[in-house]
């Protein structure tokens, strides 16, 4: 059964199939392209790497080489990327004119993104003239040349003719290649365990590996092994006995799914950009897992706070519990887990205060205090009359509800009406080169704000995400103060996923069809607040300021996942939720270990090619399939770090 765990990836890897089936830059058409001259054309938006600054031959770049064949005028040549919203075009290089008599072309030899689409921009040095402009998605480690020549000289047009000089590799075949990989260990093991229950098979191999143990059974009266007889049995079926029903497995293999992502991505995501942070507004992989794991910490949350009352605890006992829990996690992520620690043990001038598992034990803090104080006898029992019964699992926690709803008001009122020096009221932009460079240290607007101002900008993260595409200068924390305010929401969505369970026990049908409808109903908000768009809406979804449409985005996937575990681990039992079952049981001790080991083999190793997505892939999976060996290792002998 450890390699079973080695499956535990599959998900990650297969989310990737997308971009790697879809993705324009994978499939670069061969010879030259169509010029589009100077005539009118939408102005792309965003900004291109300006690559000029770094040596070709690096990840996620390509050369382009730009000759010009003007004789009498200078070309600037310029870039803007797809992914960056109402951005300053980016001045990669200027082309020096053709030498007309030596019949020599003016070159220059530039780096561009290959990641996101880009738009070149061509303008004349000397009256900054637009003579082309060219949409065109850049092949990974591609050599393209763009040649621009005049086609007549009485009409002074000019062509820009793009053609490809060395065909650009597919970098997404090592995601093909890891997932055909660990989904061949994953047959592998369904059969070996279809096998395992031929009785001829079951007695061959555990004779073969325990045989005085196995001759014993044969020659008593008890018969042929099962797998409750061997004492190298896996403990699993147990676990479905009466007396375990109570936990539910799809509740802790939804967490290990969550942290066993988020593992993968925290460890590089083998370098592509679907696997990193979005830059601002928008949504990647790695953007889901973080408010996952906060949804079903509230859904235990509720599960674990009936349990402990219904066994006679008091609640000034569970207060207790629950102050000591948050102040464990605060601490642990303040002293452990700090990216600070680079600068030296004693950095506290430099510490960052904010951080994932900072927010985990306040929003734990809050939550679950709330919950203490406005819990009701026979609430979850259904035995408590509503007079709306469409409603009856959420009017007897209105206490509650009306807590959220306020904090959510504050979060508006302080998003949108809080004065921000030198920013516009309410602005929700990244600053630096987007809005058209207007605003370049308003990143965050009210939140950067709001954390600069009281933590103090040593103190909060130094390089967030969209310092790459957006040149940001400001520092700015995506767990900071205000963001707080959502991740709150995020984990009472999931409390209310834990009531549905305790309110409908037993009642399958019930359970799954208010999840359905939860994750309808959060939906339609979403479409509401972001007009169904990544940067037009109303609140755009933004996992950095963790907004609003962040929360009731990811919360409907949340509550289709939950649904989709539930059915397939609790109802119908067709999976037991192997191999992320482990790492959810030891959240923790997995999170806190794969940040502190992070840089120790076998998790990271010198690599022969720093370059290749191939190796970081293989760094990455490995160093993550690691932690789902050791998470079942630590399972299998029954240790478990609980705080």
């Amino acid at each position: 059964m450890a390699a079973a765990a080695a499956a535990g990836l599959v998900a990650a890897v297969a989310a990737a199939l997308g971009p790697l089936l879809m993705a324009p830059g994978l499939t670069q058409p061969h010879g030259e392209g169509p010029p589009e001259g100077s005539g009118p054309g939408p102005r792309g938006e965003g900004v291109a790497v300006a690559a000029a600054r770094r040596p070709p031959g690096r990840m996620d770049q390509a050369l382009l080489l730009v000759r010009n064949e003007l004789p009498a005028q200078g070309l600037r040549l310029a870039a803007l990327s797809g992914s960056c919203h109402q951005c300053l075009d980016q001045v990669l290089a200027f082309v020096p004119p053709s030498n007309g008599s030596l019949r020599k072309p003016g070159t220059a030899a530039v780096t561009v993104d290959t990641q996101h689409p880009l738009t070149l921009l061509l303008n004349s040095s000397a009256g900054d003239r637009e003579l082309c402009k060219i949409q065109y998605h850049f092949g990974e480690f591609g050599n393209y040349s763009l040649v621009v020549k005049t086609l007549s000289t009485s009409t002074k047009s000019v062509s820009c003719d793009l053609g490809i000089n060395e065909a650009p590799i597919n970098s997404y075949l090592p995601i093909l290649f890891a997932f055909l990989v660990y989904m061949g260990i994953l047959a592998i093991l369904i059969v070996g365990r279809l096998f395992m229950k031929i009785d001829p098979v079951r007695n061959w191999v555990y004779k073969k590996l325990n045989p005085r143990e196995t001759d014993r059974l044969i020659n008593s009266e008890l018969g042929s092994p099962n797998t409750t007889d061997s004492v190298s049995s896996d403990p699993t079926p147990r676990l479905w006995s009466t007396a375990s029903r109570q936990r539910l497995r799809s509740l802790d293999t939804f967490r290990g799914l969550s942290l066993i992502i988020m593992v993968f991505v925290n460890y590089g995501g083998g370098r592509y950009w679907f696997f990193r942070h979005e830059s601002w507004n928008g949504l990647t992989v790695a953007d889901l897992v973080f408010p996952w794991f906060v949804f079903i910490m509230g859904t235990s949350i509720s599960l674990s706070l009936s349990s402990m009352l219904r066994w006679g605890s008091s609640k000034r006992k569970v207060l207790g519990k629950i102050l000591w829990r948050s102040f464990l996690l605060i601490l642990l992520g303040i002293i452990v887990v700090n990216p600070n620690y680079c600068l030296g043990p004693l950095s506290w001038d430099n510490l960052r205060i904010p951080g994932v598992l900072q927010r985990l034990g306040f929003t734990y803090l809050v939550v679950a205090a709330l919950e203490l104080l406005f819990t009701r006898a026979g609430a979850e029992s259904g035995t408590l009359e509503t007079r709306c019964p469409a409603l009856q699992d959420i009017l007897p926690y209105w206490p509650q509800w009306i807590f959220i709803l306020m904090f959510e008001v504050i979060w508006l009122c302080l998003t949108f009406l809080l004065p921000v020096p030198g920013c516009p009221r309410g602005y929700l932009g990244p600053g630096g080169i987007g809005d058209f460079g207007n605003y370049p240290n308003c990143t965050g607007g009210a939140a950067g704000y709001i954390d600069r101002l009281l933590l103090g900008e040593k103190h909060i993260y130094q390089h967030p995400s969209s310092s790459v595409i957006y040149q940001t200068t400001m520092p700015y924390d995506p767990e900071g103060i205000l963001g707080t305010i959502n991740t709150i929401f995020m984990a009472f969505l999931g409390l209310q996923a834990g009531k549905i369970i305790l309110f409908y026990k037993d009642q399958h049908k019930q359970i799954m069809s208010r999840f359905i409808i939860w994750s309808i109903v959060m939906g339609i908000i979403s479409a509401i607040l972001t007009k169904c768009s990544k940067e037009e809406g109303f609140i755009p979804i933004n996992k950095n300021l963790w907004s609003i449409s962040y929360v009731t985005t990811t919360s409907c996937f949340a509550f289709i996942l939950l649904l989709l575990m539930y059915y397939l681990v609790d109802v119908k039992r067709l999976w037991s939720g192997a191999p992320f079952f482990y790492p959810g049981m030891n959240s923790i001790l997995v999170y806190i270990g794969h940040e502190v080991f992070e840089n120790y083999f076998p998790f990271k190793w010198k690599m022969q090619d720093s370059q290749s997505h191939a190796e970081h892939l293989t760094q990455n999976l490995t160093a993550t399939t690691l932690w789902v060996i050791i998470s079942y290792l630590l399972y299998r002998r029954r240790i478990f770090w609980k705080i």
